[in-house]
């Protein structure tokens, strides 16, 4: 029984994604509070821009990140194989969705299985750490194995659990499970939040851990908080609606987490990020890769293959652009740059430090 709602739940969630207002209007990246200055004369051409980059022993030719958003149904594999295929044709990473349900149900592999459609770009599998807490380490790596993944994303997401109908209710044993796994994955391992960020002193012990990529997911994008008040009723709904601002703004979480690890981890920013422009602001502040998922999720419900394709380029065409205007070739180049943090970043960062 517990299988088949996991994989109800999935396209429950898709169709929330796709009509409902899972971002609340107030809930910000604050990435409105990064401003660059504008340089009226960059001596660089925009094709000088260099926006390769090394992930998990494969070269990415934009630092993006399609963040893990679904599988488990039919649906959500065809989600997954269309917007891979996409990732694969632009040269950035694609992660899947929870494998949660893979977990439960082994012949629904197929629907996290993109590799037919993307065989040479980064793939990350997914698995909460609370359910990797309940299995082997054996079980986990073959989620990753089954599907050809590079690397393996272990969510952490209380919130959304604490809202959830059927949530966990039970967070020990985090660190040890991930330490764990460390052993297993190495440097393969990302440990990443669900939008409600990852703070500094978080960071540090996961790095302690022996973890080398985070991605901070931070508020500011959809909220899984209001995704599962919108599926509740009752006490659990009104007491959602008190959570669904709960978090640390993107852009708050990548900069404060950049001086707490210091140079050496791979930060991804996702929460939020729903340009070429917040991805430049983000890489500005300290992230490595700009992680996206709802805007593409909905350019695909609106268009498919040919919607995604479009948003995309617009994306990394508007990164180019913000590195052309700073006279940037490189990320090194723009973390250089001048820039205004402004307002409620600048009060975060500040009480973050």
């Amino acid at each position: 029984m517990h299988d088949e709602t996991t994989a109800k739940r999935k396209d429950a969630h898709l169709d929330l994604c796709a009509t409902e207002e899972v971002a609340p209007h107030e809930n910000a990246t604050l990435f409105e509070q990064v401003r660059f200055v504008h340089s009226a004369m960059p001596e660089l051409a925009v094709d000088e821009v260099e926006l390769q980059t090394s992930w998990f022993g494969k070269t990415l030719k934009a630092p993006i990140l399609v963040t893990g958003m679904t599988g488990g149904t039919e649906r959500a594999g065809q989600v997954n194989r269309d917007i891979a295929q996409v990732a694969e044709e632009f040269g950035v990473a694609f992660g899947v969705g929870s494998q949660r349900a893979m977990s439960e149900r082994p012949e629904l592999t197929s629907t996290f299985a993109v590799r037919p459609v993307a065989p040479r770009t980064v793939v990350i599998g997914n698995i909460g750490v609370v359910q990797a807490t309940k299995m082997t380490l054996d079980q986990v790596r073959k989620l990753t194995d089954a599907i050809g993944a590079d690397a393996l994303a272990v969510h952490l997401n209380p919130g959304q659990e604490l809202n959830q109908p059927e949530g966990d209710r039970d967070f020990r044993r985090g660190y040890e499970t991930i330490s764990a796994l460390v052993k297993v994955y190495g440097d393969r391992l990302l440990v990443k939040e669900t939008g409600c960020g990852i703070s500094p002193a978080v960071a540090r012990r996961l790095a302690d851990c022996g973890v080398r990529n985070i991605d901070v997911s931070g508020l500011g994008g959809t909220s899984w908080v209001r995704v599962e008040q919108l599926r509740s009723s009752g006490v659990a709904r009104e007491v959602g609606s008190q959570f669904a601002g709960w978090g640390i703004p993107t852009a708050a979480a990548i900069a404060s987490v950049r001086k707490a690890v210091g140079p050496e981890l791979k930060l991804v920013a996702s929460g939020g990020m729903r340009t070429g422009l917040d991805i430049a602001k983000a890489l500005a502040l300290g992230a490595d890769v700009g992680g996206m998922a709802l805007p593409l999720f909905r350019a695909h419900q609106e268009n498919g293959v040919p919607g995604v394709r479009a948003a995309l380029q617009v994306v990394v065409t508007a990164l180019k652009y913000a590195f052309a205007l700073t006279g940037s070739r490189t990320v090194a180049e723009l973390r250089r740059q001048p820039r205004v943090v402004m307002g409620e970043l600048k009060d975060w960062l500040g009480a973050l430090t």
